[in-house]
Order: structure tokens, then C-alpha cells, then sequence
């Protein structure tokens, strides 16, 4: 049902209109060099390589079905520059500072140590470099509605002064954020 819900068509228009929204607030600089982390099928991917034209993408999942999945679609519409792997978020393979931007398409509540997460987030950033990130909220997830359809960690949850505390102890600055509370973040974050 996960899978359903992360790659429906319904899915893939507010990952348009999220990174629209980013664009229009702080956009990604030209020739950028950018992350998906938690990428699914690959369709944010292929909105942020149409939209963004950065001058390399990479792209990583923890499901190697998603990777595999992802890498079928993008090999499809002949995408250089798009490198794919299967990784996990509190252990990115990839030097310090050698990220212009990374998005996070709602994947951080599904980490167990999402302490760990942005501090890894914040490590591949290079100075000025950008978090883009859209993440839910327990109320949202974790009703008894959605737990019985859904499987979310239960444990170590962040809401939105766990979230924002996180990030300032980073350098994660948010510069423009959309916050609906208790649902959720909308947010673009510079680090400093």
C-alpha cells in the first residue's frame, strides 16, 4: 500500500507543485549539482531533471525495488547526468560538501534516526547549498487510520519544534517555509 501511495499519479502533481513552489521561493542555482534522497519510482527525479537542468542528479532509495524502478524510467527518457543507487539516509556515500541542493520528498518520517538523517543531509551540502523538504507530521500518519494502511516507524517521531530544532543544530537555516501544524513542513533550508 506504501508503494500505492508514494507512486500514484496523484503523488507525482503536488511533486510538481512543491518543487514550483520552490523555485518561485529560493531557486536552485544553474549547473547545480543535486540529491533526491528517498526517490521511488523516480518520478520527483525526472520533474527535477526536466525543471532544474541540473548539471548532475543523483538519486538514491532504500528500496532497491524503487531504485530499479526508478532507473527503468529515467533510462527510458535517456537521462545523462542521473546517477541512482541504493542508499541509506543516516549513511549517504557521498563527500562532504559536494551537494548545491538536496530534496526530501516526505522521506525523513520514515527514518527511524532522522536525527541522523539531517545531520548527513547537512554534511553533503556545500556552504550556501540548500535543503528543499516537504515532511508530515505524526497527526497526519500516525492516527490509527493511517496505521492500519501504512507502515511508519513509532518510535524517536519529530513534530514541528523537534523538526526545526534539528536543523538550526545543523546550520539549517529555513528561508522561506510553508507550515501547516499540526500536519506538516513545506520548507527551503540554507545551510549556513
Amino acid at each position: 500500500m506504501e508503494r500505492w501511495v508514494v507512486n500514484s499519479p496523484l503523488r507525482l502533481l503536488l511533486q510538481r507543485w512543491e518543487i514550483r513552489w520552490f523555485q518561485r521561493r529560493l531557486p536552485v542555482p544553474a549547473g547545480a549539482t543535486v540529491l533526491e534522497i528517498g526517490c521511488g519510482r523516480g518520478a520527483g527525479a525526472e520533474v527535477l531533471r526536466r525543471r532544474l537542468r541540473p548539471a548532475a542528479l543523483h538519486v538514491l532509495d532504500l528500496d532497491p525495488a524503487m531504485v530499479a524502478l526508478a532507473r527503468r524510467r529515467l533510462t527510458r527518457k535517456s537521462a545523462t547526468g542521473v546517477h541512482l543507487c541504493v542508499a541509506d539516509a543516516v549513511r549517504l556515500p557521498y563527500s562532504a560538501a559536494c551537494f548545491d541542493a538536496v530534496f526530501g520528498f516526505g522521506f525523513l518520517h520514515h527514518v527511524p534516526d532522522w536525527q541522523t538523517a539531517v545531520t548527513e543531509i547537512s554534511r553533503v551540502l556545500k556552504p550556501g547549498g540548500r535543503y528543499y523538504l516537504l515532511e508530515l507530521y505524526p497527526p497526519v500518519y500516525a492516527n490509527p487510520l493511517v496505521r492500519r494502511l501504512l507502515v511508519h516507524p513509532t518510535e524517536n517521531r519529530f513534530d514541528s519544534r523537534a523538526l526545526h530544532a534539528a536543523l538550526k543544530a545543523n546550520a539549517l537555516v529555513c528561508r522561506q517555509r510553508l507550515e501547516l501544524r499540526p500536519a506538516g513542513l513545506l520548507a527551503c533550508a540554507v545551510k549556513d
